[in-house]
């Protein structure tokens, strides 16, 4: 591995996030400065701290940025959760963000358990 781009947790995250602006920017307009924006910062969030921890020297900072990446996924999944019991997305809409989300998670779950106890730290020195 020589670049974030390679690690499969931040593949999926990318992938939700995309998939979050697309259901987002479905969402009514007056949604436009609220739940739309939040959603799509916290979404972004999830592979862009996984990319920036990526190039962290010390197993200490990795972990840092991926632990924020893991809270940002979980604030997704309550946007994900507010998004259907508005209205805003349906049954098979709010299950494929699960899913997505889940396996960003668990990936990233096991990238950082690797960091843990293997010392593993990528090729980002």
């Amino acid at each position: 591995m020589n670049n974030f781009e390679s690690v499969v947790a931040w593949q999926k995250a990318y992938k939700f996030t995309l998939l979050a602006y697309k259901v987002a920017n479905t969402f009514p307009e007056c949604e436009r400065f609220g739940l739309c924006s939040q959603f799509k910062r916290a979404a972004v969030s999830v592979p862009a701290n996984i990319a920036e921890g990526y190039k962290k020297l010390s197993k200490a900072d990795k972990l840092r940025f991926y632990n924020i990446a893991q809270g940002s996924i979980e604030e997704c999944r309550c946007y994900v959760y507010l998004s259907k019991d508005l209205g805003y997305v349906d049954a098979p809409v709010f299950n494929e963000l699960m899913e997505a989300l889940s396996d960003a998670s668990r990936l990233l779950n096991a990238y950082c358990k690797g960091v843990i106890n293997n010392g593993y730290a990528d090729d980002g020195q």
